[in-house]
């Protein structure tokens, strides 16, 4: 009997890795991805060219703005920070209630599907602290899901939340990834590319993923303006 699972699937390192762990427990994998208003859609764009090839059943995209309310580098003219971020603090990177967001479109198509597995490519370790991207929210997310659909009231299965990445460190996850197959030429992190579609090299998420294949021991596959 097929087990299918959606993956919430940014085009990014983490959760183009969560699509091939999910692959490898036996799910077929149900992409979707979202056009949020974000500063660019390199990552997009790599997410329609490698689901096809990735093993996803389906690749959805769903539009919903959040520009409208702002309040992150992301998602607003407030400049991405290139200087490293303060330890202890929720940089500006910060999308608000993204996740939330993004997991309750998951919620609702697993329902739609007759699916009862989520998986989401959170990170609690190499991360830049955000708030959505801890265990107990995931945790408190499962709890909501089984509480707030049709499926989880009449108790026809019990939703869960996947976080296979939540305890690796980038460098675990890349290596993960690469025993799995993943080809990363495939997956853009870089929150301020150029026009061209090239990583800046220098904003968190580049450094965290330039830092996670050095310590892999492996060549990242993506082109840098700058490789600090």
């Amino acid at each position: 009997m097929e087990k299918k699972a959606v993956v919430l699937y940014s085009g990014g390192l983490d959760s183009t890795t969560c699509l091939a762990i999910a692959r490898e427990k036996g799910f077929t994998p149900y992409a979707m991805s979202f056009s949020y208003g974000q500063r660019h859609s390199v990552e997009l764009e790599k997410a329609s060219q490698f689901a096809p090839i990735s093993g996803a059943a389906e690749h959805q995209l769903v539009n919903v703005d959040l520009r409208q309310i702002g309040g992150s580098a992301l998602t607003s003219e407030i400049p991405v920070p290139k200087d490293g971020v303060v330890e202890g603090e929720i940089p500006v990177t910060y999308v608000p209630a993204r996740n939330t967001i993004f997991l309750s479109f998951a919620l609702g198509w697993a329902e739609v599907l007759g699916a009862f597995d989520i998986f989401v490519g959170v990170n609690a370790l190499d991360y830049s602290g955000y708030p959505d991207c801890r265990p107990e929210y995931i945790a408190a997310f499962e709890t909501m899901a089984n509480l707030a659909t049709r499926a989880g009231v009449q108790q026809e299965g019990r939703y869960r939340i996947h976080a296979p990445l939540l305890h690796l460190s980038k460098a675990e996850i890349i290596r993960k990834g690469l025993a799995l197959g993943v080809d990363y030429r495939y997956t853009h992190s870089c929150y301020d590319p150029t026009p061209e579609g090239l990583a800046c090299g220098v904003c968190d998420s580049c450094r965290l993923r330039l830092k996670g294949f050095e310590e892999a021991g492996s060549a990242d596959p993506v082109a840098y303006v700058v490789t600090p």
